[in-house]
């Protein structure tokens, strides 16, 4: 496998817990592709635990990890935010987010505690879930001339493309997701193709 266009992440939603003198930290984990869905899943989860004390998450997008954050949510400096995002870190995760709910047992644990804890609950939640390798995609988009059809057709079989839309009439659309490393070659193959239109 071309390890140039493969990144790890999450495949589906997981959780873990871990309790320490009275305090609970409900961890979840979640595969993200940008900060939209990264907002929707840390609203969900103020609304559902309205009475908790704390929401802290971490997330990283990108096939290179080069966009992250981690945030407190109140909690001392450094104590919560960054365990998380060392647990996505240590995992080579990216396009992933993991949020940690605390509810206060009444017993302060001190920071050293809470790191232990917020790491603790990050790493649970990670390894209950599943850690796959994705590819990065590209899409391309492009007009053809029906006459061309079968051109077009073998050229999807031969690399195994994915069709994520397609109109046919005597001029088609079409919106291909291609293999980053595949693309130069597959759209020099499609430019042969003499009806060949991009959309941008």
């Amino acid at each position: 496998m071309n390890a140039e266009d493969t990144f790890l992440t999450l495949e589906g939603e997981s959780e873990g817990l871990y309790k320490e003198k009275g305090s609970k930290f409900l961890a979840y984990a979640y595969p993200v592709h940008d900060e939209d869905e990264i907002k929707e899943h840390i609203e969900t989860l103020k609304k559902k635990y309205y009475d908790a004390r704390h929401h802290c998450y971490a997330y990283i997008l990108g096939k290179d990890q080069e966009q992250f954050r981690a945030n407190d949510d109140g909690e001392p400096n450094h104590s919560a935010g960054d365990p998380i995002l060392g647990q996505l870190r240590s995992n080579n995760l990216t396009n992933a987010l993991v949020v940690v709910v605390r509810y206060f047992g009444g017993t302060k644990l001190g920071v050293g505690g809470l790191i232990h804890a917020y790491k603790t609950a990050a790493a649970e939640a990670i390894s209950n879930g599943k850690t796959i390798t994705a590819i990065v995609k590209k899409t391309v988009k492009f007009y053809f001339d029906y006459l061309d059809m079968n051109d077009v057709m073998r050229l999807i079989k031969d690399y195994d493309l994915e069709i994520k839309k397609q109109e046919f009439d005597n001029t088609c659309l079409m919106h291909l997701s291609i293999r980053a490393s595949l693309y130069e070659e597959v759209m020099d193959k499609l430019t042969d193709i003499g009806s060949f239109k991009a959309i941008d």
